[in-house]
């Protein structure tokens, strides 16, 4: 077991090492663009962060923090309650405390975990029937069963 794990990770640092070799060696440099790619990257979760804190009331942030979701009370169905995870995965639905459905509906283009956050809260409340045609929807814990077989 020992030796297996050994070899695994003495090819993982092999790979990591080709990489940065050849990212180094790249005339167009790889690695500056590698670094601005991060760089960006981190600064657009900053946006987004900063964008969520200010979209969502104190009890809505504190619990995003706490629990890792948030809850959206449905505008039109009475005792609806959506839960939105915070970094990223299905939408829950309950209804009356009872998990009634799950849903799916992700941005077109990749987008930091704040900013989607912010998406499904907004089209929730801004037009709940549009964003519930939009989603895919799954019966609770289905896609949870199915990926503990893999």
């Amino acid at each position: 077991m020992l030796e297996t794990l050994s070899l695994f990770l003495g090819i993982w640092l092999l790979f990591l090492l080709l990489a940065i070799y050849y990212l180094s060696q790249s005339p167009d440099g790889g690695v500056v663009r590698l670094r601005e790619s991060v760089s960006e990257h981190l600064s657009a979760e900053s946006r987004a962060k900063a964008l969520m804190r200010e979209m969502l009331s104190e009890n809505q942030y504190q619990q995003l923090i706490k629990f890792g979701y948030l809850e959206v009370t449905s505008p039109s169905i009475d005792n609806r309650i959506y839960r939105i995870p915070g970094s990223g995965g299905l939408v829950k639905v309950y209804e009356r405390g009872c998990a009634v459905m799950e849903l799916c509906l992700q941005p077109a283009e990749p987008l930091p975990d704040g900013d989607v956050v912010v998406m499904h809260k907004l089209m929730i409340e801004g037009n709940e029937q549009e964003y519930l045609q939009k989603a895919n929807h799954f019966a609770p814990g289905i896609i949870s069963l199915r990926c503990q077989h893999l």
